[in-house]
């Protein structure tokens, strides 16, 4: 790497560029995949079609991946971004699913529409950064590794508590058995303090890849002891061409498009949180053009998901720790994680096998990731001033309060009317509103620059 090129522009040998992109899929695999069981689940699809949702969906991931990282006209906002299906459509999609008037080409044509609103909005979205000084900013990237904890405490006990299950052809929800076993904890407790011991004694690429290493060691225990499945892969395709519109040119409902409009504008909202989360990690300015260009993303992988049979994509903020944790800004490596995602999409063997890494081993690396995207708004957090402007204290204090709703009582708003659940039971965007209102009332509204200029001080003060 040259004096004159930035860290998230350095451009790693291909060797260390497989393995720390395939460690970016690793983490992300199991949320990847999940939307498509959810949605292939509630449209009692065969299992042959959940499948091809799946592949479908990774070969999307993939692709949208590559256009976030590399870059082209005015899209991708060219930083180290993962981008996955968002969990904030599940709620109206299984609506949808569970309409007998719709088919699931209803909803293909809801996703692309709403891909397109999000293209053309973008540019007006990205203008809220002026509303992000560093009291919200703090605030809404230490909200979202709060929120992103359940996952990786649900991980390392093994998956959810509840999980989804066909019986008799019907999507059901059952209690998981194995939450919580000694097993999943203890082989979970293994892989943290395998990345821990790593980070602490070993330098070099070996350190940047520990979560990878940490899941390696935790692997090879599950499968001493028992834990790993193949179960399937002799039946897997060894090569499978996913074809735009597999199930039928898409059809058009007024209301299913109204819902996913209003998604993305959630997700985008969520986006921008993430997007000046990862700025503060990686030490790149993120500007309007550049929030633009990531939110394009956003929209145009939508309309690629709606096209090639899958649904909508936004970034994923857990791979926004993996970053933190690794100290690795290049964006070349998440283009390197996108083109395995790719492979992973064509070749289902390929996936099969990712997909038999149990969340337990997840889970040990995810409480180190998930905590370190909340170490990262707290940092953002220590540089307010708090002593001479109290009113900074009520922005935090009310808006930590607004964003742990969802976490720690889910069903807090189950009485408010079904067309605010996607709003109501986001606490990143919950946290995000209230921060940014809060602000306007206590300090008024600030500017871009000023933003900038306080997250460009509190990346450059990383450690990384």
């Amino acid at each position: 790497m040259t004096s004159s090129t930035e860290p998230v522009d350095e451009i790693l040998p291909v060797g260390k560029l497989a393995a720390l992109g395939l460690q970016h899929v690793l983490v992300m695999y199991a949320g990847a995949i999940a939307v498509p069981l959810i949605i292939g689940g509630a449209l009692n699809l065969a299992k042959s079609d959940i499948a091809f949702l799946i592949s479908a969906d990774l070969f999307c991931c993939g692709l949208v991946t590559l256009i976030q990282c590399l870059g082209f006209w005015k899209f991708g906002i060219k930083m180290p971004v993962m981008m996955g299906v968002t969990f904030a459509a599940v709620g109206p999609m299984v609506a949808m699913a569970g309409n007998p008037q719709l088919t699931i080409v209803h909803i293909y044509g809801a996703v692309i529409v709403s891909g397109i609103f999000c293209v053309f909005a973008a540019p007006y979205m990205s203008r809220l950064m002026r509303f992000f000084p560093p009291v919200v900013t703090g605030t809404v990237i230490s909200v979202i590794g709060i929120s992103l904890m359940g996952v990786g405490i649900n991980w390392a006990a093994g998956g959810q508590p509840v999980i989804g299950t066909l019986v008799d052809g019907v999507f059901t929800k059952i209690p998981n058995p194995d939450y919580g076993s000694p097993t999943s904890l203890g082989i979970a407790l293994i892989v943290l303090i395998s990345i821990l011991l790593i980070t602490k004694y070993v330098k070099g690429f070996i350190a940047n890849i520990s979560v990878l290493t940490g899941m390696a060691i935790g692997f090879v225990i599950a499968m001493a002891m028992g834990k790993i499945s193949f179960y399937g892969l002799g039946d897997a395709e060894w090569f499978a061409f996913i074809r735009p519109f597999h199930y039928g040119w898409p059809k058009f409902d007024l209301g299913s498009i109204i819902s996913m409009c209003l998604v993305m504008i959630v997700t985008m909202i969520e986006s921008t949180g993430m997007f000046i989360a990862l700025g503060e990690i990686v030490g790149k300015k993120v500007d309007d053009k550049t929030l633009a260009r990531g939110l394009r993303v956003d929209g145009l992988g939508s309309v690629i998901g709606g096209i090639f049979n899958t649904f909508p994509y936004t970034s994923f903020s857990q791979n926004i720790g993996l970053v933190g944790v690794t100290g690795v800004r290049s964006r070349y490596v998440c283009a390197a994680a996108g083109v395995i995602l790719m492979l992973f999409g064509l070749f289902p063997k390929m996936a099969h096998v990712a997909a038999s890494i149990p969340q337990f081993v997840l889970g040990g690396a995810g409480i180190v990731m998930f905590g370190m995207v909340a170490a990262t708004g707290i940092k953002i957090l220590s540089s307010v001033d708090f002593q001479r402007n109290r009113n900074n204290l009520f922005i935090v204090a009310v808006s930590f309060g607004a964003g742990m709703i969802p976490i720690v009582a889910p069903t807090f708003f189950d009485k408010m009317p079904l067309f605010l659940s996607t709003i109501l039971h986001s606490g990143i965007l919950l946290a995000s509103s209230m921060a940014v209102l809060l602000n306007l009332f206590f300090n008024g509204k600030g500017s871009s620059e000023d933003s900038h200029a306080h997250a460009l001080a509190a990346a450059q003060s990383s450690d990384h």
